[in-house]
């Protein structure tokens, strides 16, 4: 029964990626790109992190996706006279490809990285998702988790220089 959902899901979630390049309506592609992420957060509950799925839902399914649909709406793209391009899609499709069999094939043979973590199943169940993940964010990995937050504000404010008829 897993591998059913699993495989469904993961249809679902490459279909709806398909259709964010495909769509030529940018909120066509935006409401896509938020199946995907709610596939992604299918997959978060089927490795038994619900945590990453509720911040996976928030955060990209919610909070991304307004501001991403906010700048097509400020930008004004749906009236923009549009041109496909397709001079790069068959490089970028064999690309993904390869990249696909390589990927399944480390899968496949082991462990991806060939390494193990210290994060086991019984050090989750005595700490918890959140305290794990709250631990890593902010004390190991708080200067990228910073830096990711000034490049947000900056294409926030990008944004908004490009949506002014005069500066």
């Amino acid at each position: 029964m897993e591998a059913i959902l699993f495989y469904l899901t993961a249809t679902v979630a490459v279909l709806s990626a398909v259709f964010v390049t495909q769509c030529r309506n940018p909120v066509n592609s935006a409401l896509n790109l938020i199946t995907t992420f709610l596939c992604l957060a299918v997959f978060y509950i089927m490795l038994e992190s619900p945590f990453m799925a509720a911040i996976q839902i928030m955060v990209y399914a919610g909070a991304i996706m307004v501001l991403i649909v906010f700048v097509i709406m400020l930008l004004n793209l749906g009236l923009a006279v549009k041109e496909r391009y397709t001079h790069g899609m068959a490089a970028g499709g064999i690309l993904a490809a390869l990249i696909l069999f390589v990927a399944n094939y480390f899968i496949r043979a082991g462990e991806a990285t060939g390494t193990g973590g210290s994060v086991t199943s019984e050090v989750i169940a005595s700490y918890g998702h959140t305290e794990l993940i709250g631990r890593a964010m902010f004390v190991d990995f708080l200067l990228p988790f910073e830096i990711a937050s000034i490049l947000l504000l900056v294409a926030i404010v990008g944004a908004v220089i490009l949506s002014k008829r005069e500066v």
